[in-house]
């Protein structure tokens, strides 16, 4: 997948999904500071994430939307939902995700709910199993939405038109 570029999309939305408050100890005490997970989208099938830290939260927010917007990846979307199951994972933490039909909704939680949100998916269910790390959570939905594929990019890549590939899968029904 190359980069896209977020100029050239028209309105991103950024939701800040955790921030975390760290200590360094050094000689004189404990010296605080601000991380920041926030996921960027545009509702039509672009996401990116970016983590921050900084003194401020707000610093370490807009950190986190810059890194964040240089990671934006296309997902394909059919019909408000994802084109097929897909399992996420990184780390301890896995992600199912299942397509829905049109009125079911957003079923999923925390994390993985506002990257659905953000990247324009209206019907899904999902759960989050293993790790309840925010972090870990985030990067195995993202892991499991880069690796769906479309009809059309499946059907060029075995060197069917589209209609053929219709046609073989209903004579398989």
């Amino acid at each position: 997948m190359g980069r896209i570029d977020p100029e050239s999309l028209s309105v991103l939305k950024d939701k800040v999904i955790h921030i975390n408050r760290v200590a360094k100890v050094v000689k004189g005490g404990r010296r605080f500071s601000f991380s920041a997970l926030v996921v960027v989208g545009d509702e039509n099938g672009h996401i990116g994430f970016g983590k921050g830290k900084a003194q401020e939260v707000p610093e370490a927010i807009r950190k986190a939307v810059e890194q964040a917007k240089r990671a934006l990846v296309k997902v394909p979307i059919k019909d408000g939902t994802i084109p097929h199951r897909i399992n996420g994972i990184y780390g301890a933490a896995k992600v199912v995700m299942l397509p829905a039909q049109t009125g079911t909704g957003l079923i999923a939680g925390g994390p993985v709910r506002a990257i659905m949100e953000v990247v324009g998916v209206r019907n899904i269910v999902a759960k989050s199993l293993g790790s309840r790390n925010p972090f870990n959570t985030v990067r195995a939905t993202v892991n499991g939405l880069t690796k769906l594929k479309d009809a059309e990019s499946v059907s060029k890549r075995a060197g069917k038109p589209e209609d053929e590939k219709k046609e073989a899968t209903h004579e398989n029904a």
